[in-house]
């Protein structure tokens, strides 16, 4: 890894700049200004930190689909259409809004001071709560991006809970990128620090012409890139600034040999030139080496949305891990 170290950090300056639009993954279907099309409010389960939305078979299996940095439940329609057409076998469809992002008030996740507060780790301590309240035996759980890191830390820190976990282009310690190697979560946390403040005071108008330019080189297909940025356009803008600074300054590495789950990650090559897939397969290799059973799957052609960019492959990977 130490002959990769400039070209990781040149990646981690590109990713400070896209910071803004680590936003939302598949689905497909016309959007509404409050980002709540083609979904139903679980009426049983009240949180200031979340909003969950059921479709598909109420008797099937259950599964759990946790969307990333400013994004919507609507990201995820064309999963829920692909499982739901699968032949013989039935899924309950748990789909997860955080609040503050897409549209929904912040609530419980407002930044109401100077500092931020976090988001990812209280909204994983929510789903832990819905998956109790709600008596789901184990149910499988897929994230991407944010939603990944919500999922890692809800399979480490809840393990009893969980019957597996899918990861989508997603790394354990986000702050790695941003920083010379050895970095840890304090040492990083002043980086964290500085993005936080970029992002969240920055005028709108500005912070939304990066986001869009970011979210632009994070999705290959122009056709699927729309939903993304109106949900970005939707969120309230300290708290996805607060998520992002959360993501850099938490390090899951050491709690990954808690999770007794299957567990899988789907990943693309970093979005700049000088990143070949190898060099992206060691930084995975690296970054899981502490979770051994995982398994690790590359995604060629795609960008960061994969489920965007590439959903057959997506559709076919998550097939096969559910059918494991």
């Amino acid at each position: 890894m130490s002959i990769t170290n400039l070209l990781v950090r040149a990646a981690a300056a590109a990713l400070i700049f896209a910071a803004p639009a680590a936003v939302a993954q598949d689905g497909h279907g016309a959007h509404n200004s409050q980002g709540h099309a083609h979904v139903r409010p679980h009426a049983g389960f009240q949180s200031d930190r979340i909003r969950v939305t059921v479709d598909g078979d109420m008797d099937g299996r259950d599964i759990i689909l946790i969307p990333g940095l400013s994004s919507s439940p609507e990201i995820w329609q064309g999963t829920v259409d692909h499982l739901a057409a699968q032949d013989g076998v039935g899924w309950r469809i748990h789909r997860i809004q955080i609040d503050g992002f897409a549209g929904a008030p912040p609530a419980g996740n407002a930044q109401t001071g100077s500092a931020p507060t976090p988001v990812a780790a209280p909204v994983a301590e929510e789903i832990a709560r819905y998956i109790q309240e709600q008596g789901l035996t184990k149910p499988a759980v897929v994230g991407h991006s944010m939603g990944g890191t919500i999922g890692l830390m809800l399979a480490a820190r809840h393990p009893d809970q969980v019957g597996r976990l899918m990861v989508v282009d997603m790394i354990p310690f986000m702050g790695a990128m941003f920083a010379a190697p050895g970095a840890t979560a304090e040492t990083v946390a002043p980086v964290a620090d500085q993005i936080w403040a970029a992002q969240a005071n920055s005028p709108r108008d500005a912070y939304v012409a990066q986001a869009t330019a970011s979210i632009t080189g994070m999705i290959n297909t122009e056709a699927r890139r729309e939903l993304a940025l109106q949900n970005m356009r939707d969120s309230d803008q300290k708290v996805s600034a607060a998520a992002f600074r959360e993501l850099v300054a938490t390090d899951l590495r050491p709690e990954l040999s808690r999770i007794t789950v299957p567990t899988e990650v789907l990943y693309v090559k970093f979005n700049d030139p000088r990143m070949t897939p190898q060099i992206t397969d060691a930084i995975y290799q690296a970054s899981y080496a502490g979770l051994p059973g995982a398994t690790l799957k590359r995604i060629d052609d795609s960008a960061h949305f994969i489920m965007f960019d590439q959903p057959q492959a997506f559709y076919g990977a998550l097939d096969d891990f559910l059918a494991r």
